[in-house]
């Protein structure tokens, strides 16, 4: 019985002391986390995915993107909003332009649809975002402009007719 007793004597002496952590190292990574996600945070809430084929060209305009639909374009093919609605090794030259060789025939469906779309949710619901025309072109730095007039006057045809050009800032 003495070893039990002593046993209690004991537990009872460990809790009794205080208990100091140092939190030093924790705030300092706090603080680094904080300036990384300041820094990193985008006002604008419109998101754009690049893709890898094109090489943005370099502004040091620092003005915002504003909601519109995302057009893509690079040597070979063009998305609208993150979908592949052209590649031009896959299509016949007669199918990819219309008879007066100036609008993009796949593009242009693709941005009609769009267009009903919003106008049909501007209908169906007073809350919906309203057509605001705003392409926003994401264009590769080594494209004809000749190709890129074509493809700002499929945009313009389909009622897109305000072009927003997003670049790389320095």
């Amino acid at each position: 019985m003495a070893r039990r007793q002593s046993i209690k004597a004991r537990r009872g002496r460990k809790g009794a002391g205080a208990f100091d952590i140092d939190i030093t190292s924790l705030l300092d990574i706090l603080t680094i986390m904080m300036v990384f996600l300041l820094q990193s945070y985008n006002s604008s809430g419109v998101v754009i995915n690049v893709p890898k084929d094109i090489e943005l060209p370099r502004s040091t305009s620092e003005t915002l993107n504003t909601f519109g639909v995302n057009i893509q374009v690079s040597k070979s093919q063009i998305w609208v909003d993150d979908k592949e609605v052209l590649n031009t090794q896959n299509v016949d030259d007669r199918k990819l332009f219309d008879d007066s060789g100036r609008r993009i025939i796949p593009l242009f469906d693709q941005l009609v649809k769009i267009k009903e779309t919003i106008k049909q949710s501007e209908k169906l619901s007073p809350d919906a975002k309203t057509f605001s025309g705003v392409a926003n072109l994401v264009v590769d730095k080594s494209l004809k402009y000749n190709y890129l007039k074509k493809v700002m006057y499929t945009c313009a045809a389909a009622g897109f007719k305000e072009f927003k050009f997003v670049v790389m800032t320095e």
